[in-house]
């Protein structure tokens, strides 16, 4: 193992545990740093014991490397981290339609959310970075969004195909936050609702009956808004007649999201149940902010094997021109 392969499995380590975004980046920069530095600083770096980027934790991480032994924080970090639990469709699974990148309020650049993609197998992954009324996210303006465009298309390759998206924001009134030609030109628009969460349950209802029968619209994400668990705190789930918008959701042919991130586990269990009863597809997605979420899909697969969600109801187990198609 090389110091900056130990410092990304770190970081990576971080990520998946949802630690401190600012924790699992600093292992990201040290990384880079270290890889900068000519060889011969490199060799220099545990005798000089500074560097910009590298900080007292990542040093000793590559004093251990260069040492030939495994860095005491990595040992650590990964007795501490859970076993993850596989799920028969986990395998199944060919991709994943919403994640963030530096351009909003992820961690790490387009092209390394495609590499850490790669590296698991898929298939496809859709960046959906925010849009601009989310702007404590730093929501892509559509000037923004049409620069961002090539870049992930381009970022593909190794039989990763990168599919330009956004999660948009969906407005008070069910209308989205962005440019509908724009919308036109991507290849996934993902809509959540992330602000008066606690609109009462008629007028929450309306708003996201009116989004999913947009037809720029491919998936409704985490629809009930709930938090459970994590350092964001908890927050109830949004009131809204659930029927009414899956109904709509089958109507309009719009996936229903189950979102693999553990705090926020939406939809509910019984939401699930609802939306399967009444003919729904599904997207399994990781919500991933960072390259080491990605693998939380599992948490989604095996939420959605217990209950009962048949593989071929979920779309992000079809390859990539049955996905098109149904993208349209």
């Amino acid at each position: 193992m090389e110091p900056a392969d130990a410092l990304r499995e770190i970081a990576r380590l971080l990520e998946r545990e949802r630690a401190s975004r600012y924790r699992a980046k600093a292992f990201r920069t040290a990384a880079d740093a270290y890889e900068a530095l000519p060889a011969d600083a490199q060799r220099d770096l545990v005798r000089i014991g500074a560097a910009p980027g590298i900080g007292a934790s990542t040093l000793a991480v590559i004093r251990d490397v260069l040492a030939g032994e495994t860095p005491s924080y990595l040992r650590d970090l990964e007795g501490t981290v859970a076993p993850v639990k596989r799920s028969a469709l986990t395998a199944k699974l060919r991709g994943d339609l919403h994640a963030h990148t530096d351009w909003s309020d992820g961690t790490t650049s387009i092209q390394e959310m495609a590499d850490a993609a790669r590296a698991l197998g898929h298939e496809y992954l859709a960046i959906t970075d925010h849009s601009p009324r989310l702007r404590v996210a730093r929501g892509l303006t559509a000037e923004r969004l049409r620069a961002q465009m090539p870049i992930v298309r381009a970022a593909g390759g190794d039989g990763l195909h990168m599919l330009a998206g956004i999660e948009v924001d969906i407005l008070d009134d069910g209308a989205l936050d962005q440019e509908d030609s724009l919308l036109g030109e991507l290849d996934i628009v993902v809509a959540s609702a992330h602000s008066k969460l606690r609109m009462p349950a008629g007028p929450m209802t309306k708003r996201f009956v009116a989004a999913v029968a947009n037809p720029r619209v491919n998936v409704l994400g985490h629809v009930t808004g709930q938090l459970v668990q994590g350092e964001r705190g908890t927050r109830p789930r949004s009131e809204f007649d659930a029927r009414a918008v899956f109904e709509a959701c089958a109507e309009h042919g719009v996936a229903v999201e189950i979102n693999s991130r553990p705090e926020r586990t939406d939809p509910p269990d019984e939401l699930v149940v609802l939306a399967l009863e009444i003919g729904c597809l599904f997207s399994i997605d990781s919500d991933a902010h960072a390259p080491g979420q990605l693998p939380l899909l599992d948490h989604g697969a095996e939420r959605a094997e217990r209950l009962g969600v048949p593989a071929e109801r979920i779309v992000t187990t079809w390859g990539l021109e049955r996905l098109r198609r149904w993208a349209g």
